[in-house]
């Protein structure tokens, strides 16, 4: 298991909006499958847009690969990596709000000193 410290980084480093942990998460739900975007776009209820953004974000990240066709599967990777997701994606599901500032923090570090600096209590 990946210390606390770890996890925090690999979410702030591997997604660039939670929508792209949505797409994470409806992959490693079905690791076999191979997805288009239009299937992504139903499943899940986003944009066009988001979902482009999405996997080309997970893509970048090595955490999903696009096929010839444009459908997109989940990355199996090494099992430090397979255990980074799973708990990630566990986290994600337990503390939603805590993994949305992990990845904003990483995105927009100055507004985040800034908001932190007015915070009473740490989480």
């Amino acid at each position: 298991m990946a210390d606390q410290k770890q996890l925090e980084s690999f979410i702030g480093n591997s997604f660039r909006s939670v929508w792209a942990l949505e797409v994470l998460q409806y992959l490693a739900i079905n690791p076999a499958a191979k997805f288009s975007p239009d299937e992504l776009i139903t499943a899940l209820r986003i944009s066009d847009a988001v979902v482009s953004q999405s996997v080309e974000n997970l893509s970048a990240a090595g955490l999903a690969v696009v096929d010839g066709k444009g459908r997109v599967a989940l990355h199996e990777g090494n099992g430090e990596q397979q255990r980074l997701v799973r708990q990630a994606i566990d986290l994600y599901q337990k503390s939603p709000d805590k993994v949305r500032r992990l990845i904003v923090a990483q995105a927009s570090p100055g507004v985040t000193a800034f908001a932190d600096a007015f915070k009473l209590r740490k989480d």
